[in-house]
């Protein structure tokens, strides 16, 4: 067994590999970026090697770099993670070249693997089912287009060497094929290098299913059952389970043997996902298989009770498989939602900022946090904004799914928008409780997933009210306490008057509204009247920013954080936003006639879709953003006209700079 690995990647799956390793009695190496100086992959390792600027091109994608920090630190092996070189086989070949083990399959089962089209030529050798669809080597849009039009709409044109979602286009007309195909080439291209397309029949109420399979030097390959990864959005995974809801033992069986002579055909060796999508009459088809470790593979670990990352190190360092296919076994239900910096309600928008509270639901063995960062960490726009993975398990799918909204109502972040009432609202959908799964589950529930903006509740607006009064308390006794005199009643926020009691105003915004609360001190107690309803309150500050509260006879713990003039409020489960209106705080003047149009996050101009001077209707597609390894396009907030860009193709712009100049109405 190895003594010292070196984890060649970031965030939570850096973390996850060095909790195994630490297990087992062996060292850890973590790479960084400068971005990631203080991250928490850093502060876990026994040793850190600095790789370069906070782009990943420069630092983590840089082979060579890892490859001296190997030497450099005695490591004498790399554990890849996944993204970043988990499925390079140039990566994989030269830390061969210098005598480093690879965690992870051959080079050239990466390779075999890696091309989409190639591997569906290698399946299909293999008696793996088949996609109808179009793999060819001739990339013109002409033949392609012609090939689409053959194989019937709607079609998926997906990136040869691509993952994640990124470099796929679902077309549903031939008239939209050239654009789509334009703009898959352009991500594929960026995020691969390479924009090799192929194109596949799109199956209708497709379910994604994939099976875990590992395989050993000795040439033992087993499955370690599957995982039903159908919620998705933007074709990239938002909750998995495994087992896959339905699934018969005979199926099962049909699957897993499909996908480990997938993983033969390709002499594989280590982990591997063999991915498929399903029909609902239980027919499926090869997709493709990613030659590295999976993001959702912690269900598959509450399922087995197995540890994958220990089987990684066992095989890599040449140890046979730890169990056979007989000895494997499924106990009970496993759930994964993943917590993403990034805002449902406009268009999964990834949010970046500092996370001023984290306070994630408490682990046992029926609740497990990956994480990747802590507390005061930050979610920077150069990397995937995920926070955590959130995974539950119990006896029964019911019964995991309520330990699920339970571990979601508990978890609290503020700092950044996350999806996390998302992830509630779509774990309480009757479509996915029901197991009605299939990849357009979030595209046909959006009534239910996407509600209308309601106004903050009134008891959320109570709470943030004696969060404030609690917080002036909280801050006059500390001033009090450093002061000379602490005893004066100069110090006191208790609202005393000679001969009235006292009453203020508090304000606050949400949204474009105004809510104002009056106060009126009643000895410990607080009478807020808010929309002319009175409520009788009190509070008492506890660790932190929670603090219980009474609102006439209903008692409460709450938590009220603030950052600047914002305020997150969490109560019952969910969280509400504000503002603190600040009386005395001048509003800023409204733009020039007309505005503009600004970047939601640091990014870079990759098209322009319109030309100065063009009419545009409300909801046109302007420009082309790429932030966070995708594609997000701005489009017209009302008709009217394109007066100027601002930035060309092919320049970066940083958050909130002016990307159009744009005249409603005209």
């Amino acid at each position: 067994m190895f003594n010292k690995i070196l984890i060649a990647n970031r965030g939570e799956i850096a973390c996850r590999v060095i909790k195994t390793a630490r297990r087992m009695g062996i060292r850890t190496v973590a790479v960084y970026s400068e971005a990631d100086a203080n991250a928490r992959h850093v502060r876990l390792a026994d040793e850190a090697v600095l790789l370069g600027p906070a782009a990943a091109r420069e630092s983590y994608l840089v082979a060579d770099k890892i490859v001296d920090a190997c030497k450099r630190t005695g490591a004498q092996a790399v554990h890849p993670g996944y993204g970043f070189l988990s499925e390079n086989a140039d990566f994989a070949d030269a830390l061969a070249a210098n005598g480093i083990a690879f965690i992870g399959p051959p080079a050239s089962a990466i390779r075999a693997m890696g091309s989409k089209s190639e591997a569906k030529k290698l399946m299909g050798k293999a008696a793996v089912p088949l996609t109808p669809g179009y793999h060819g080597d001739d990339q013109t849009p002409e033949l392609l287009h012609k090939e689409a039009d053959q194989i019937g709409y709607p079609v998926l044109i997906k990136a040869a060497a691509g993952g994640g979602g990124k470099g796929m286009r679902l077309v549903e007309r031939t008239e939209d094929f050239p654009d789509a195909l334009a703009s898959c080439k352009r991500e594929a291209i960026s995020s691969f290098g390479d924009d090799h397309v192929l194109i596949e029949k799109y199956i209708t109420k497709p379910r994604h299913i994939e099976i875990q399979v590992f395989a050993d030097s000795q040439g033992d390959c087993v499955y370690l059952f599957e995982r039903d990864c159908s919620v998705q959005r933007r074709h990239q995974k938002v909750l998995e389970e495994a087992p896959a809801p339905g699934m018969t033992d005979a199926r099962r069986h049909e699957m897993g043997k499909a996908a480990v002579a997938a993983a033969k055909a390709v002499g594989y060796v280590g982990a591997g996902t063999v991915e498929f999508i399903a029909n609902q009459d239980g027919s499926f088809y090869f997709m493709e298989m990613n030659t590295r470790l999976q993001v959702e593979h912690p269900v598959t670990e509450m399922i087995t009770g197995q540890d994958l990352v220990e089987w990684q190190l066992r095989v890599a360092a040449g140890q046979p498989l730890p169990l056979a296919q007989e000895q494997l076994q499924i106990r009970g239900h496993a759930l994964e939602a993943r917590i993403y910096a990034e805002d449902a309600n406009k268009g999964f928008l990834p949010s970046t900022g500092t996370l001023v509270r984290l306070s994630p639901p408490a682990e046992s063995l029926n609740v497990r946090v990956d994480t990747g960062v802590e507390e005061d960490d930050e979610i920077t726009p150069f990397y995937d904004p995920m926070i955590a993975k959130l995974i539950v398990w119990d006896e029964h799918r019911d019964a995991a799914l309520a330990r699920m909204r339970k571990a979601l109502a508990d978890y609290q972040v503020a700092g950044v928008t996350t999806n996390i009432d998302f992830l509630s609202r779509l774990v309480a959908c009757p479509a996915f409780a029901g197991a009605d799964l299939d990849t357009g589950l979030i595209e046909r529930q959006k009534e239910f997933l996407f509600p209308a903006a309601q106004a903050v509740p009134r008891d959320a607006l109570l709470v943030a009210t004696v969060g404030e009064l609690l917080w002036e308390q909280h801050a006059a006794k500390q001033a009090a306490n450093t002061s000379g005199d602490p005893h004066s009643p100069w110090h006191a926020r208790d609202g005393w008057r000679m001969n009235l009691s006292a009453a203020r105003m508090i304000g606050f915004r949400d949204g474009d509204s105004l809510i104002e609360a009056m106060v009126r001190y009643q000895g410990d107690k607080w009478q807020i009247g808010i929309d002319g309803q009175t409520t009788l309150a009190r509070g008492k500050k506890l660790e932190g920013d929670r603090f219980a509260v009474e609102l006439d006879d209903r008692r409460m713990i709450a938590s009220v954080v603030a950052v600047d003039e914002k305020r997150s409020i969490f109560l019952n489960g969910s969280t509400y936003s504000l503002l603190r209106d600040d009386p005395l705080h001048l509003v800023e003047a409204g733009g020039a006639q007309g505005g503009g149009l600004t970047a939601p996050m640091p990014g870079k101009v990759v098209a322009l879709l319109a030309q100065p001077g063009q009419k545009v209707e409300k909801g046109a597609p302007l420009l082309i953003l790429e932030a966070m390894k995708m594609e997000h396009t701005i489009t017209a907030p009302a008709a009217g006209t394109v007066k100027t860009f601002c930035y060309a193709a092919g320049e970066q712009v940083s958050d909130g700079a002016a990307l159009v100049e744009f005249e409603s109405g005209a």
